[in-house]
């Protein structure tokens, strides 16, 4: 049967979960190299394309290069005909069940998604015979209970939660397929990467937003988990730029991609919070503290319900290889990403305020 797609206009991309955070940087990126992009949704009663409605074109535009096409990661013979009839050079997966606090309470279906997905995906490539690339997004929270401080790439892998050892699952999963069918596949581990387009369930942006609403007088305090936890926090748009590279480079491999920098979750909101002109004391114990502004108002608040039940302590990693292999620096330093997402989210509160 022929394709119902029109005929290849330059390279072409299918990418999974392009209504995400990084999907639509992703989708900037491609396009603007002179991709085609095929970006691949769920079924849905509503529409959820916010994070690329400046980018989506009318789909009945005869030079349309953005297209969204209907496919789920658990329904492997909807990946099958998706893979067959576009026939992509190139397929990010970035769709997951994402977030790591959930994954708790949906495990079966974290790792159906997260892990199975990926394997679907992976033999729809096998079984359909497309010549293509394939990127999967690993996860620095395969790491979890760190056997090493920095992670590189050999740094064993012990995940503390359902996400974690779905995304080891897919890790090994494309490792295998690149050696068993001599596929060109490759692993990204992406460290904790963040933008005004970070979900809002996400403890960086809901602190952001957060921050915002208080600084526009909507919301009066902010409710937060484990302030000791540290991440290295990146800029999604360059990891993003990192992903692509991985892609273009002459033989697959697998890249750790970070700061090599890390920050807690309490340096974070501070800041947040300085850089909105409100800064914050701490004030009584790890489970009961609190974040009073200058005139003795409580800002902060522990939430108890917030922490997960095994703790992802700290998380550092080392991208030396994807910068001496791939070329590939961040731009975005810490306080750059906090002031970023800070000044969009109070812009965000003041429109909602009026």
């Amino acid at each position: 049967m022929a394709s119902p797609y029109p005929p290849k206009i330059g390279k072409r991309a299918l990418v999974t979960g392009i209504t995400g955070q990084d999907g639509s940087y992703l989708a900037e990126l491609l396009l603007g190299k002179g991709y085609e992009v095929y970006g691949m949704v769920r079924r849905s009663s509503s529409f959820n394309t916010k994070r690329i409605d400046h980018i989506y074109q009318d789909p009945h535009e005869p030079d349309v290069r953005l297209r969204l096409v209907y496919a789920d990661l658990a329904d492997g013979s909807s990946l099958n005909q998706l893979v067959k009839s576009i026939r992509p050079d190139e397929i990010y997966n970035l769709g997951a069940q994402s977030h790591v606090r959930v994954s708790f309470d949906i495990p079966e279906y974290t790792s159906d998604i997260t892990g199975l997905g990926c394997i679907r995906l992976l033999d729809a490539i096998r079984e359909t015979e497309v010549t293509c690339r394939f990127f999967q997004a690993s996860s620095s929270e395969m790491y979890g209970k760190v056997l090493e401080t920095p992670q590189t790439e050999r740094t064993p892998f012990y995940p503390r939660n359902p996400y974690g050892y779905a995304k080891a699952f897919a890790f090994y999963a494309t490792r295998n397929y690149r050696e068993a069918y001599n596929m060109f596949a490759v692993n990204g581990i992406m460290f904790n990467h963040e933008s005004p387009r970070r979900g809002e369930t996400f403890v960086t942006r809901k602190i952001t937003r957060g921050v915002g609403r208080i600084a526009a007088g909507l919301q009066e305090c902010l409710y937060l988990g484990n302030l000791s936890a540290r991440r290295d926090w990146g800029f999604a748009g360059d990891y993003v730029q990192a992903m692509w590279l991985m892609m273009q480079a002459e033989k697959p491999d697998d890249y750790v991609i970070a700061t090599g920098e890390t920050h807690s979750v309490r340096e974070f909101c501070e800041l947040a919070f300085d850089l909105a002109g409100m800064p914050v004391a701490w004030r009584g114990d790890d489970l009961q503290e609190v974040g009073v502004d200058k005139a003795g108002k409580v800002r902060v608040r522990i939430d108890p319900r917030y922490f997960r039940p095994a703790e992802v302590d700290a998380l550092q990693g080392d991208a030396s290889y994807a910068r001496k292999a791939l070329g590939w620096t961040p731009t975005v330093n810490f306080k750059g990403l906090v002031r970023m997402m800070v000044e969009a989210d109070v812009a965000l509160a003041r429109e909602e305020a009026t």
